[in-house]
């Protein structure tokens, strides 16, 4: 009885154990694993005699090349240039001339003043004479200044020279030739001054202001203005004037004539006497305002204009 039941319970182990899984060998992918697994252990072995400086040379060596770009110093780019300041007539300020010619007082002309392209501005720097200027000056400004004189050498070889403004200096005497030679000067200021002589003026001018000086009778030459083809204004206001300087070109829009000491007018100092078809479109504005002169006098002497001048028609 005993034999069975030990047979009995070894055929329960037998099957017991024919029915348990069996283990399989574990095996490795060769694409996803390089180097085995017994060969790990060599590949970070520690060598108890390698130096601080050697063990960060191997360990660099088993970096990937993208870490040691990271920690690799960025290239220096090159420095730009200091731009050297440019001047008023481009070039730098170590080369000579760059600032204008010295003028009496020892400082070249664009210290004293402000030089802006071709533009010269000398305003309120308490002169007594004009100062030289730069060849390429288009532009000259100085007002309210000392300045007595003007010379003919003043503006001598400045052939760019469009503008002059002199306005509320001391001006008493201009030689002659001082604006006659330029060949571009078209504006001309000159008001505030003690001008008792206006010289010579160039043809090429478009507008004029001579106001508020000491003109009087004598101080504006005959035909002064007649072959000035291109004027546009004439101001000669509170010059102490008797009349009205003839004759006038074609192209004059604007006449300022106020407070001065003008007593009678032509019927031709406009118009034509001969010619009653005549019309002079251009001059539409007259100021005669503050002249002892009655204007109902010579009512032909307005038919050809298209405004009446201002002024005091009793």
């Amino acid at each position: 009885m005993k034999n069975l039941a030990s047979i009995f319970v070894g055929f329960i182990i037998f099957d017991i154990i024919v029915a348990a899984p069996t283990m399989s060998s574990m095996t490795y992918d060769s694409e996803t694993y390089d180097i085995a697994l017994e060969d790990l252990d060599n590949l970070y072995d520690y060598d108890e005699n390698l130096s601080v400086d050697q063990a960060q040379v191997e360990i660099g060596t088993v970096l990937p090349s993208i870490a040691r770009e990271m920690h690799s110093p960025l290239p220096e780019e090159p420095e730009e240039e200091a731009s050297t300041p440019k001047l008023i007539d481009g070039s730098s300020p170590h080369e000579p001339g760059v600032l204008g010619p010295h003028t009496h007082e020892g400082l070249p002309t664009c210290l004293l003043c402000t030089c802006l392209g071709a533009s010269v501005y000398c305003d309120d720097r308490e002169l007594e004479a004009v100062p030289p200027l730069p060849k390429q000056t288009t532009h000259f400004y100085s007002r309210y200044n000392r300045i007595k004189r003007v010379n003919k050498d003043d503006f001598a070889n400045l052939n760019s020279l469009k503008r002059i403004d002199l306005t509320s200096n001391f001006i008493s005497q201009i030689d002659e030739d001082a604006f006659r030679s330029l060949p571009q000067l078209q504006e001309l200021i000159l008001r505030d001054n003690q001008i008792r002589q206006l010289p010579e003026l160039p043809p090429t001018l478009t507008f004029i202001d001579i106001s508020s000086n000491r003109l009087g009778r004598k101080g504006i030459k005959q035909e002064a203005f007649k072959d000035m083809v291109d004027l546009h204004h004439l101001y000669i206001t509170d010059n102490n004037l008797d009349h009205i300087p003839l004759p006038l070109p074609e192209s004059l829009q604007s006449l300022h004539l106020q407070n001065n000491n003008i007593q009678e007018m032509h019927e031709d100092t406009f118009c034509k006497m001969k010619d009653y078809s005549y019309v002079r479109k251009t001059l539409e504005d007259i100021r005669l305002d503050g002249n002892p002169i009655n204007l109902s006098k010579t009512p032909y002497a307005y038919m050809c204009l298209p405004r009446l001048p201002v002024g005091s028609l009793f």
